[in-house]
């Protein structure tokens, strides 16, 4: 309730606002009645302050101080009985009010401050009750939308027929979910958000409002939570004054009911997500009896058997070590996430699943097209860059050979694993390694591990075990050197270091290994060990 309607009051019948005009839909929240002279201290924001004015009546100064204190708390008006103690409210005063936009009423004399209390403290229940009893009666007519199965557009559809403004819901991300209207202006505007991700710089408030300079239009956001996380947002295209209660109350029940909303969404999704990875894994794993079972299973996946797949394998560059496992494995969730949604509305065909810190896309194609590659390049490519926008974080690929059927994906599988690994050795970050095919490598892969472990630790000696920090480092920088022809400037290049740094390492791997790396027979048996790492998944 405003100072405006305040004045319906029975108890306020005959009541004006003789100063400060301006301010007179301020909102009434609770109402006070002066009895000391240090009542300023006691004071809320949106209260209204009845008095006698008996303790200010022989100094007008005290007056003056009073409204400047009660302006600056933000109350909402201050009634005056006059013909009382004080015959007239002073010019000061009144100019004093109308310059700060703060109402002074005058009381009737007749009326007591009890009784103006008390009424205006009934009125304020009466339509906070009423607006309780429209916010239930707005949360079911929203609830029988979802329960009958109309879904969020009739549920927008409904709201906006309520607070007379279009509504958009979108993601976190900016990206639209569900409008009440579909016209050019409306997609233009959404879409103008989502490519500049504005979303990236809302506050993290329930509701809050901004405008755009160019279109000089304001808009309204209500935030949208599931599980303490901002889901969505409802974005009005118009201005809802947070002190509208009625509208207030009618976004808040909508935001509740689509939250619920999404949480089932999510959870259906969360679960076919699970179906699909376990699935993978299996097959991966050569967990089926047999291949024709295995391409049965990925029937149900809309994976076709006779189908072209390149398989690309992606992992987030450290999210870094201070944070705990559980918030890293959520960071990397969100993420992969937000990388489901842009495939989805992409125009490839394209397969997500994950498998721990790992995310593996196959891209799939009817035939052999020979600007597959350029163009799935170009999607991973536009994926890192907007990871990069919007999550801060580095985003690399291993990308395999074009596999021929979908049995031949878990050797695709294998080769972006080793091209995403042989990225890694390199100390590369952000980057996107295509697999070449290793005749070496392949021929290690038919020995018996153990024999491979023997060599690998018979070679490298203490460096076989980067328990520390610096081992690893110096591991790192031996693959390096030796896959640069041994170029010292070549390898600091590549590690984006000084390349005495990489003498004293590379001084240190001698130490270690009780070798000289110049030596041309032993180098090779260094590199040997080195390309072991990826079949001994070390």
């Amino acid at each position: 309730m405003n100072v405006a309607e305040a004045l319906n009051i029975p108890a306020l019948a005959g009541c004006g606002i003789i100063a400060g005009i301006d301010g007179k839909e301020n909102e009434i929240l609770h109402v006070n009645m002066m009895d000391a002279p240090d009542i300023s201290n006691y004071l809320k924001p949106n209260e209204l302050l009845v008095t006698t004015a008996y303790h200010v009546k022989d100094d007008p100064q005290l007056l003056l101080d009073l409204i400047v204190a009660m302006d600056e708390k933000g109350c909402a008006a201050l009634g005056i009985k006059t013909q009382r103690f004080l015959m007239e409210v002073p010019k000061e005063v009144k100019a004093l009010a109308d310059k700060l936009k703060f109402p002074v009423i005058e009381l009737p004399i007749e009326t007591s401050l009890g009784d103006i209390v008390n009424q205006t403290l009934s009125s304020i229940l009466d339509k906070r009750t009423d607006e309780l009893r429209f916010a239930l009666d707005t949360h079911k007519q929203f609830s029988d939308h979802i329960m009958s199965g109309k879904g969020i557009q009739k549920l927008l559809l409904h709201l906006t027929e309520l607070i007379r403004y279009p509504v958009v819901l979108v993601d976190p991300y900016g990206k639209a979910i569900a409008s009440s209207e579909k016209s050019d202006a409306i997609s233009e505007v959404i879409n103008n958000f989502y490519s500049n991700s504005l979303s990236a710089y809302f506050p993290k408030t329930s509701f809050f409002t901004f405008s755009t300079i160019v279109a000089r239009q304001t808009y309204t956001v209500s935030s949208v939570y599931t599980y303490e996380k901002i889901a969505g947002y409802l974005i009005i295209f118009g201005h809802v004054r947070p002190d509208y209660h009625a509208e207030m109350l009618t976004l808040e029940q909508a935001a509740n009911v689509i939250s619920f909303e999404l949480m089932k969404e999510n959870a259906l999704k969360q679960y076919e997500r699970r179906i699909r990875n376990e699935f993978f894994f299996h097959f991966t794993e050569d967990r089926f009896s047999s291949d024709q079972e295995a391409l049965n299973r990925a029937k149900e996946f809309a994976l076709p058997s006779d189908s072209y797949y390149l398989c690309a394998i992606g992992k987030v560059d450290k999210l870094g070590s201070t944070k705990s496992f559980t918030s890293n494995q959520r960071k990397m969730d969100t993420i992969y996430e937000f990388m489901e949604e842009e495939l989805d509305s992409s125009s490839l065909s394209t397969h997500l699943f994950t498998r721990g810190d790992l995310v593996v896309l196959l891209f799939e194609a009817d035939s052999v097209n020979i600007e597959m590659n350029t163009v799935s390049t170009e999607a991973l490519a536009i994926l890192q860059t907007k990871i990069s926008d919007r999550f801060d974080h580095l985003l690399s690929f291993g990308i395999s050979n074009l596999a021929r059927g979908f049995i031949q994906v878990k050797a695709s599988v294998t080769e972006a694993q080793d091209a995403l690994k042989a990225g890694q050795l390199a100390g590369k970050k952000g980057f996107m390694q295509y697999y070449q095919t290793k005749d070496v490598l392949e021929l290690l892969r038919m020995l018996p591990k153990n024999d491979l472990k023997d060599f690998y630790h018979h070679t490298l000696k203490d460096l076989a075990k980067p328990t520390q920090h610096d081992r690893q480092t110096l591991l790192q920088t031996l693959f390096v050197y030796l896959e640069s022809h041994c170029q010292i400037s070549e390898t600091a290049k590549q590690l984006y270091v000084h390349r005495n740094t990489v003498v004293y390492r590379l001084e240190k791997c001698e130490e270690i290994i009780g070798h000289p790396l110049t030596d041309p027979d032993f180098s090779l048996r260094v590199r040997l060990a080195l390309r072991m790492q990826t079949i001994l998944e070390l």
